[in-house]
């Protein structure tokens, strides 16, 4: 049997100030001069997209340790003021809920394919380059979840991507939502339960329809559960805080049957909330995302449309046709090791098919904060919050604009000076 691995390793925050060096910029420019370490700035910028308002032409936010302390138009006479930070634009720091960040099959409980009470907080790794890789491309949040190998694989964690101390220091949320799938993906590796064993991976579920069954006993059995104590079973608990809108449950359910699967299921069992990841065909199945009230999490695109384990098919104007049905969503990064397919380029290619600006915004920002109920420490830029930044070379998504820059709670861990 192969449990969750824990890791509680230390990580070290890249804190810029007159005495730590700054992390390379994303475009690789050299690093900047050594600068004194500081949770304390002042940043200006032709242009401020807050996320959750009006923007702000020729802004200034004030940081201070580690908190937005003050946000507005430049006053006239700090205009000219020295020992400022200046950027062509900010924006709120970029939360990925689906970042794919894990330690793989160590991730995974081999044993049992339905597990609702095991946490992926005790399989991360806070060194991982994949944390890193995000950081610098703008992404300060993510919600880490196990990998869809199980029917239930288990509780997910939010946490910011640098900061100081283990992966529990650096959690905003734990225990966040339960993690499960839909689709071919849990059931790949197993065979059939019968014959002689070859390992114990002679089990089921093997097939889609197998992947329901998993899900549906396990719901019922919950419900009996409640009603005879007899009966209870290790993460039974979490499917209670999920029958009762304590705990959302996000599945992934990528092409259109799978996405009525995890509709159907959240019908037969009152689920309140819902959160389909990965669901490049959401937008084949308008009337019943509506009814049901379930958010989606878009996958990154594609040069073919073709994504995810079972190749649906996400199409440029995805995110057009959810908006104008009234379905909650957000994009997603996977994880991307090429720099066009991270997640701060997804808004651009939304835009392409239709997407406001503004609405791009919120997808990689407030939209996904209120989906977890994490809006009072991130997603926007507002007096009180963390200051989670991200400074941006032109008009952000644009082709033609970069990250230049990284604050993570008050921290310039990527220095715009060094881009210049």
């Amino acid at each position: 049997m192969r449990t969750l691995l824990r890791t509680t390793a230390v990580a070290t925050t890249l804190a810029i100030g007159l005495c730590t060096p700054a992390v390379r910029a994303q475009n690789n420019a050299p690093k900047a001069p050594a600068a004194e370490k500081s949770r304390t700035w002042t940043v200006h910028a032709d242009q401020i997209f807050t996320a959750n308002g009006a923007a702000i032409e020729g802004g200034f936010i004030s940081v201070v340790d580690g908190k937005i302390a003050a946000i507005g138009p430049i006053p006239s006479r700090d205009r000219d003021k020295e020992g400022v930070l200046r950027v062509a634009a900010i924006t709120p720091g970029l939360i990925d809920l689906s970042p794919n960040i894990d330690l793989s099959q160590n991730s995974v409980e081999q044993s049992d394919e339905i597990t609702p009470h095991l946490r992926v907080a005790d399989a991360l790794d806070p060194y991982s380059l994949s944390f890193d890789r995000a950081l610098r491309s703008g992404v300060t949040t993510v919600l880490c979840s196990p990998p869809d190998e199980n029917v239930i694989g288990g509780l997910s964690v939010v946490v910011k991507t640098g900061g100081p101390g283990s992966i529990a220091k650096r959690t905003v949320k734990a225990d966040a939502v339960l993690r499960g799938s839909f689709g071919s993906q849990p059931s790949r590796r197993n065979s059939p339960a019968f014959g002689r064993s070859r390992d114990f991976y002679n089990r089921r579920p093997t097939t889609r329809m197998g992947v329901e069954w998993e899900w549906r006993k396990a719901f019922y059995d919950a419900v009996v559960a409640r009603q005879d104590a007899e009966q209870s079973f290790p993460g039974v608990e979490q499917l209670h805080a999920v029958l009762d809108g304590k705990l959302p449950l996000m599945v992934q359910a990528g092409p259109t049957q799978d996405v009525r699967t995890a509709i159907f299921l959240k019908e037969e069992f009152a689920i309140p909330n819902l959160i389909l990841d990965q669901a490049s065909e959401a937008w084949k199945e308008p009337d019943l995302l509506v009814r049901s009230g379930a958010a989606v999490v878009l996958p990154p695109f594609t040069w073919n449309g073709r994504v995810g384990f079972d190749r649906g098919f996400h199409a440029w104007n995805t995110a057009l046709l959810l908006e104008e049905s009234g379905v909650v969503f957000a994009f997603s990064g996977r994880d991307a090791t090429d720099r066009d397919e991270r997640l701060s380029v997804q808004p651009g290619y939304a835009m392409r098919g239709g997407l406001s600006f503004e609405s791009a915004l919120r997808a990689v920002t407030i939209t996904p904060a209120r989906m977890l109920g994490i809006e009072n420490r991130v997603g926007s830029l507002e007096v009180g919050k963390d200051a989670d930044l991200v400074l941006w070379s032109g008009r952000p998504f644009d082709f033609t604009s970069d990250v230049v820059g990284v604050m993570l709670d008050g921290d310039l861990v990527v220095d715009p000076r060094a881009a210049q």
